[in-house]
């Protein structure tokens, strides 16, 4: 899958991360759930032009993690089961 030039990686999301979770996000393992590819955080594909931020899985490229944001909440979306290995929790 070739991905635009828009593309940064997953520690372009670590900040807006960190106000959800309260470890080092830049330490967390990624599982995808389509693939089952573990990977850290860095090395996901991260689009923030979209309405949220989508992060997308470095194997197969299907969507990991979409994060936005309302007046009055955070939207944490996980498809796909994906899950995430915190360090120290």
């Amino acid at each position: 899958m070739s991905f635009p030039d828009a593309r940064l990686d997953g520690n372009a999301l670590a900040a807006a991360l960190s106000r959800v979770f309260v470890p080092d996000m830049t330490l967390a393992t990624g599982l995808c759930g389509s693939c089952h590819h573990p990977s850290p955080l860095a090395e996901a594909a991260v689009y923030l032009q979209a309405p949220g931020s989508v992060m997308r899985c470095p194997s197969c490229g299907e969507p990991t993690l979409i994060l936005s944001a309302t007046p009055a909440h955070t939207l944490l979306t996980l498809p796909h089961d994906t899950t995430f290995r915190l360090p120290g929790v």
